[in-house]
């Protein structure tokens, strides 16, 4: 599925570095190596070329040049990569000389990697996976999306919808085909491969939303009244000042957040609002936001003063699972010995702090790698499941064979791959209809 006009950009950050590196992919890509450094070199193999401006004659760089002749490439198309060094004046000559061919054009934010799914290179998921990859900050995100990008997905998602497929043909060949010497019963076989199945879906789907979490970070809320410290903690936490620091009761507003690494795992801890009674519009405003964001949060830290053990009182109804009581202050008064003892000036007990973090997370998120990452995997698995339910629930052949159709259609939007010649396929292969 090529397409009719080349494309090229920069496959590197922005910014000075030692080597950039220019791709281009399409028709033009092998003709632009040519014109820019001379000559094609054989293909997968690195050589150093003096590259020039084809239409100025100017130099540009000394370079490494590479050739993937498609569909042996990441896009599938013909695909160059010009290895220059990473100042940004060389990039922009790249960038000037290239457009300067004819049929080439800059490309769009993620057409390479669009190009690639339409040419079968990569499905929905595995183009997810690599962008996830891209934008992974910790050990967890980023095995998670090395699996995803390696097809895990794919590979399961795949192997039900030919469960699915079969029995599909199966059902559609008993309503098509009733003259055909075919089995008695196929509605019955067909009902326990979709009740198998559901089970299967709905086991997946009971994972506590790992795989998003996960790959957008663990939500912590830091609650607690005024002046308790939670500012102060989070600041010691991140190692910056992320959050203004004061005395004066109801500084913080709004929800301020600092995204961490705690044992691999990411972490957003947000420090919210004080709640007390009687505050003023606007701090008012603040403390709402305080507790919506507690409420959503997948764990809490509930920051009490060490001094004033009185004041958990006010905080019960917060305490659950989901939360780790935290007396800070501690180099200033003794806590009760119900929670962590920490100080966010002395550095008392922060490491301490840290690991019950850490550990927090990496029993939350930790386990077998989740295959759902993105709520639209999850809504087209809940899909799926409603209609393979349905399909057991049927009696009426022709519905019975709509739902598995259904169900089927929703599993192929996950990886971007529905075809309705793999039903005919396997309406032939097995009962060798038409002979």
């Amino acid at each position: 599925m090529a397409s009719e006009r080349t494309i090229f950009a920069p496959a590197t950050a922005r910014g000075r570095a030692g080597v950039a590196i220019v791709r281009v992919s399409g028709p033009m890509a092998g003709p632009a190596l040519e014109r820019l450094s001379g000559r094609r070199p054989p293909p997968r193999a690195a050589r150093f070329a003096a590259l020039a401006d084809p239409v100025t004659g100017e130099a540009i760089d000394q370079a490494l040049t590479l050739w993937f002749p498609g569909p042996a490439s990441f896009t599938g198309e013909d695909v160059a990569e010009f290895h220059v060094h990473g100042g940004p004046a060389v990039v922009a000559a790249m960038l000037a000389a290239l457009g300067r061919l004819e049929d080439c054009r800059l490309a769009e934010a993620g057409e390479f990697s669009r190009r690639a799914f339409l040419n079968d290179k990569l499905d929905l998921t595995q183009v997810e996976g690599l962008g996830d990859l891209i934008e992974a900050e910790t050990a967890a995100q980023r095995r998670q999306a090395l699996g995803q990008m390696a097809g895990g997905f794919t590979r399961i998602a795949e192997g039900w919808a030919r469960q699915l497929t079969r029995t599909l043909a199966h059902v559609e060949a008993a309503i098509d085909f009733p003259d055909e010497d075919l089995p008695d019963d196929l509605l019955g076989p067909a009902r326990i491969v979709a009740e198998t199945l559901e089970y299967e879906i709905r086991a997946r789907l009971a994972d506590g939303r790992r795989g998003e979490i996960l790959r957008d970070g663990l939500s912590v809320a830091l609650i607690g009244p005024p002046n308790s410290g939670k500012s102060s903690l989070m600041n010691a936490l991140a190692g910056r000042d992320a959050a203004i620091v004061s005395a004066q009761a109801g500084t913080t507003r709004d929800v301020i957040e600092v995204h961490l690494d705690l044992g691999g795992y990411p972490v957003i801890l947000a420090d919210t609002a004080g709640i007390r009674e009687g505050a003023d519009p606007i701090e008012a405003e603040g403390i709402r936001r305080a507790r919506a964001r507690a409420a959503a949060a997948d764990l809490k830290l509930l920051i009490l003063d060490a001094g004033a053990p009185e004041s958990l009182e006010g905080f019960a109804t917060l305490r659950d699972d989901a939360s780790v009581l935290v007396w800070n202050k501690a180099d200033q008064a003794a806590p009760p010995a119900d929670g962590l003892a920490v100080s966010a000036a002395s550095g008392q007990g922060l490491g301490a702090l840290v690991d019950v973090l850490a550990a927090r997370a990496a029993a939350m998120l930790g386990g077998d790698a989740p295959i759902v990452t993105r709520e639209r995997h999850r809504v087209a698995l809940e899909q799926c499941a409603a209609s393979l339910a349905r399909a057991v629930a049927g009696a009426d052949p022709a519905l019975v064979a709509e739902d598995l159709r259904l169900a089927v259609r929703a599993l192929g939007r996950i990886t971007g791959r529905v075809d309705v010649e793999d039903l005919l396929d396997v309406i032939f292969r097995d009962f060798c209809i038409g002979k």
